[in-house]
């Protein structure tokens, strides 16, 4: 039997033989291509997807409110509720295993920046710092400031491995860049690529969409798609053979991330946690942010569409939100807990459906731009192992220090922008330079300091202490102005 025939036989099986229904009309390579994308996608998998997906949204949905707990006390930490001296020891029991190269970070960077209106990666956005430097250097570099800062208190770091989940779209283009700026200073063999899986968009009832005559309409399977990633890339199995036990992920869109931040891994390793996540505490009671707690006894995100009003406003007796833990799409792993996730409970994670417009052929095969939704993509999120977790830990932070979104292009009295991401770095580093001993004439300065100085704040009072500033500040590294210097030489 041909290859064409028994893609033909599975296609019939499945009643999606309209995939091929161009054929005739193909050329050999456009044809080619069509049963490459076939055989990529694994139709009876994403078909059964479908009807999995379909058979959950149609499932009669009970109100969460009744089963819902907040999270228990001594598995919910803060940074402003801790004294300094527990922060400083959960720092040190991060750093700590940092320096072992027991911690690698697990980067999810599979967006294009297209709401920012540009067609290239958004980790290689810049948002108009300064420095100019985009958020894969930002991040890079305040992973060499970590290996440093380990280095310096331990004597060495057996290194910090950094692996970056792109997509179909942004893997190339973000390989280049990474080698275009020398991999920002760190080995080359520390940084692993790896690519997401694409699903298939359907129409709603249950057909695959064509983007045109020879190819499949098609998507990034979410972030939570990094656990068939790690496993069927065989990235878990790298993570095993470099000994690594802990791991902090995180996407790529949050200017003021602490990677690897070793007070929050700490945190998680001194409560014994298989599971951890950051959250900042809700602004108000319909923020639109998902809420970590316990439903059913067991941990998960609850978004905000899923409760009544009534709960979401629901008060302690301090006068606090109950349920105010808000999800960053930051957390901790260990390894082990990841193995568990990807060899038993991968198949039972809950898939997302969100309607689309989604561009297609006709039956005729002319390029169709729909004026509504019509189909939907799957997807899965990192956040839906929680349930899955023994123990998981909560970390409270806060919000102007380590949480702000870059979702959005620039628009008057917008949020989550290129500009709303630059202003609360400048409120920051300000921050940091106050607390330091420096002084600014005015509170609006801009003011950027390069994470190769400093991580959050330390070893800034040599350089800043009894100065005042009332223009544009940037302070860079020796290495960053020795380069400075070579280049105008």
């Amino acid at each position: 039997m041909s290859n064409f025939e028994s893609v033909s036989t599975v296609l019939k099986t499945y009643d999606q033989q309209h995939i091929i229904q161009f054929w005739d009309k193909l050329d050999d390579n456009e044809r080619e291509q069509l049963l490459e994308d076939i055989q990529n996608v694994n139709i009876p998998e994403v078909v059964d997807m479908f009807k999995k997906t379909i058979k959950d949204i149609n499932a009669d949905k009970q109100k969460l409110d009744d089963k819902m707990k907040s999270i228990p006390s001594e598995l919910y930490g803060s940074v402003s509720r801790s004294p300094t001296e527990l922060l400083n020891s959960y720092k040190e029991i991060g750093l700590q295993n940092i320096s072992k190269g027991k911690v690698g970070v697990l980067l999810m960077a599979g967006g294009q920046g297209t709401r920012l209106g540009v067609s290239y990666p958004k980790g290689m956005y810049d948002i108009g710092l300064p420095s100019h430097k985009s958020l894969y250097r930002i991040q890079g570099e305040r992973i060499r400031r970590l290996i440093n800062l380990a280095q310096q208190k331990y004597g060495s770091c057996k290194g910090l491995p950094w692996f970056i989940m792109t997509s179909e779209h942004t893997m190339e283009p973000t390989r280049e860049y990474f080698a275009k700026y020398n991999h920002f200073g760190l080995n080359e063999k520390d940084i692993i690529f790896f690519e997401q899986y694409m699903l298939p968009a359907f129409t709603f009832d249950g057909k695959i969409i064509m983007e045109s005559t020879h190819k499949i309409s098609k998507s990034p399977d979410g972030n939570g798609g990094i656990y068939k990633a790690l496993r069927d890339r065989n990235i878990l199995n790298e993570i095993k053979k470099r000994d690594v036990m802990y791991l902090h992920a995180h996407s790529v869109d949050n200017i003021l991330v602490k990677v690897a931040d070793p007070t929050f891994i700490g945190y998680c390793i001194s409560k014994s946690a298989d599971c951890g996540a950051k959250v900042v505490k809700k602004a108000y009671p319909s923020e639109p942010l998902g809420v970590i707690c316990e439903v059913d006894g067991k941990f998960q995100v609850v978004e905000y569409s899923e409760i009544t009003e009534s709960t979401s406003e629901k008060q302690n007796s301090d006068g606090s939100l109950t349920y105010s833990a808000g999800n960053i799409c930051n957390h901790f792993f260990t390894t082990n807990f990841l193995n568990d996730v990807i060899n038993k409970y991968s198949n039972k994670l809950k898939l997302h459906v969100a309607k689309k417009k989604i561009l297609c052929v006709d039956s005729e095969g002319n390029d169709c731009k729909p004026e509504k939704p019509n189909g939907i993509k799957i997807e899965k999120f990192i956040f839906d192992v929680f349930e899955f977790s023994n123990r998981l830990a909560v970390w409270e932070v806060n919000r102007d220090e380590e949480f702000s979104a870059l979702k959005n292009g620039d628009t008057p009295g917008g949020k989550d922008n290129p500009s709303t991401s630059r202003l609360d770095v400048f409120k920051l580093h300000r921050k940091f330079i106050e607390k330091a001993g420096g002084k600014f004439i005015r509170d609006n300065i801009e003011c950027e300091i390069s994470p190769l100085l400093s991580y959050e704040g330390e070893d800034l009072e040599r350089f800043v202490k009894g100065k005042m500033y009332d223009t544009v500040l940037e302070l860079k590294s020796d290495e960053e102005i020795s380069l400075n210097n070579c280049n105008k030489n």
